[in-house]
């Protein structure tokens, strides 16, 4: 009874932290449409975030320094999120899901720069744009377009 108990307690323990581990991380929506539609139900704007997640490495330095960062977890209630992922290796994405990201690529990053995060209105309007990430590795310049949309 004693070890059934002490199991239970755990078990109890480790689904609570998972609960709030889970909770702690940013939603990415990968359609467009459902996350304009999300952030006009909720009055945000809309984060897209522009990344070529297997070649790009300003990009995987830019999810490791930014979006992986304690501080990028305030920011998770005040957008939508949109990953726009353009890898190299196809079998990553659906056909349907490169199909979009590609008609998004061309809509709203016609310069074709990587990593680009872009502010949208929840009609789609373009706020406002920050490109590139460099080798100092200071995510700051995110923050500061962040905090202006917050």
């Amino acid at each position: 009874m004693k070890y059934l108990l002490i199991i239970l307690s755990l078990t109890c323990t480790i689904s609570f932290a998972q609960d709030n581990a889970s909770s702690s991380k940013t939603k990415w929506v990968q359609n467009f449409e459902k996350a304009k539609h999300k952030a006009e139900n909720n009055e945000k704007s809309i984060l897209m975030y522009f990344t070529g997640s297997d070649w790009c490495m300003p990009c995987i330095m830019l999810k490791e320094d930014f979006f992986e960062s304690e501080k990028f977890k305030d920011y998770k209630d005040s957008f939508v999120f949109v990953k726009v992922d353009i890898p190299r290796n196809q079998d990553l994405l659906t056909e349907k899901q490169i199909e979009h990201n590609y008609s998004l690529l061309e809509k709203y990053n016609t310069s074709k720069v990587f990593p680009l995060i872009t502010i949208l209105s929840s009609k789609g309007d373009v706020l406002e744009k920050v490109s590139g990430y460099n080798a100092m590795r200071d995510p700051s310049n995110y923050f500061e377009l962040l905090d202006k949309f917050k």
